[in-house]
């Protein structure tokens, strides 16, 4: 089994104790996030994990944990998103230098191979237009060459629980492009990809994109997995042998995985968060997180070998 960690919240930046509890206990529990009243029992034993993959924009509070993972025989990678966007679309994700440091810092602890860049997803608006992102994509693909040997890019599709934090901000002045109208901008976005892909190939990184529905390799850049069968066997030569995840979007390549978080629990507050309805509600939900719990958000108890069955419930917020 593969494990995500997590495409629904940065459990490295915010849950990173409460992993290493669940860790040590083996085990976990994840609520359906349509149906609270079903529960899964998400075994964490190093016997049944093949792999981690850890999705985050500050993997630090990890840092001290990285030695116990490995002794305890853990397989894992990073997939570490490290953008410049304003503070009108990543309100609280770290400075760039800071995620450069803390970058460069986890690719010198796991190796580079084992830390892949996302710039992603790009947002196109009147700040942050193609020549913001060619700009910006290449003073950080010059800061992390050698640090990393892939980058994935995307382009933010409309997702409905963002569309009225879009409205606000275009009351603030930035007028957020639909995906319609940035590709009816005279090949410039067709221009910026090109350009990525050669400042990629230029610092050493091989360029994919993320579940995107148009073909971009005419741009020189082919569709990637994130969950990738064969990063996993090129980095640990294991043979996962997985088919693609038919609980993931038809343009998405990645391979079967078993995602631990919860939505509504991440702090960052990304304008454009698809795993966010609410960030009052993400606050009140870290706030009320307890670490000791088998599960992110509330206290869901099921037993061992039971996925999906109705709740045995022992405490729940």
């Amino acid at each position: 089994m593969i494990i995500s960690a997590s495409r629904r919240t940065d459990i490295p930046a915010f849950y990173a104790e409460w992993f290493m509890n669940r860790i040590r206990a083996g085990y976990c529990t994840v609520p359906n996030p349509f149906n609270r009243n079903q529960v899964s029992y998400v075994s964490l034993k190093p016997t049944e994990i093949e792999v981690i993959v850890f999705w985050t924009r500050n993997p630090r509070p990890l840092f001290a944990h990285l030695a116990e993972l490995d002794q305890l025989g853990y397989r894992y990678y990073f997939q570490f998103t490290v953008m410049a966007n304003p503070r009108e679309l990543d309100p609280k994700s770290p400075p760039l230098a800071a995620a450069v440091k803390t970058f460069k810092q986890l690719a010198e602890l796991v190796t580079p191979a084992r830390v892949i860049w996302r710039y992603d997803p790009m947002v196109f608006s009147n700040v942050t237009n193609a020549a913001f992102h060619q700009a910006t994509y290449s003073q950080i693909a010059q800061e992390l060459r050698g640090y990393t040997t892939r980058s994935v890019i995307s382009i933010v599709d409309d997702y409905k629980k963002a569309r009225k934090r879009m409205q606000d901000l275009t009351r603030q002045g930035i007028n957020v492009q639909t995906e319609s109208q940035f590709w009816q901008s005279d090949g410039e976005v067709d221009a910026l990809l090109r350009n990525m892909a050669e400042i990629a190939t230029a610092h050493d990184m091989e360029i994919v994109s993320c579940a995107e529905e148009l073909d971009l390799e005419s741009c020189g850049i082919r569709p990637g997995k994130c969950v990738d069968d064969g990063v996993i066997k090129q980095i640990f030569g294991l043979e996962v042998g997985l088919k693609k995840d038919p609980s993931q979007r038809e343009a998405c390549g990645c391979v079967v995985s078993k995602d631990i978080g919860m939505y509504d629990s991440c702090l960052f507050g990304c304008q454009y968060c698809y795993a966010t309805t609410s960030f009052d509600l993400a606050k009140r939900n870290h706030e009320a997180h307890d670490p000791l719990s088998p599960s992110i958000v509330g206290w869901y108890e099921v037993e061992p070998k039971t996925t999906d069955k109705k709740l045995n419930q022992t405490r729940m917020f």
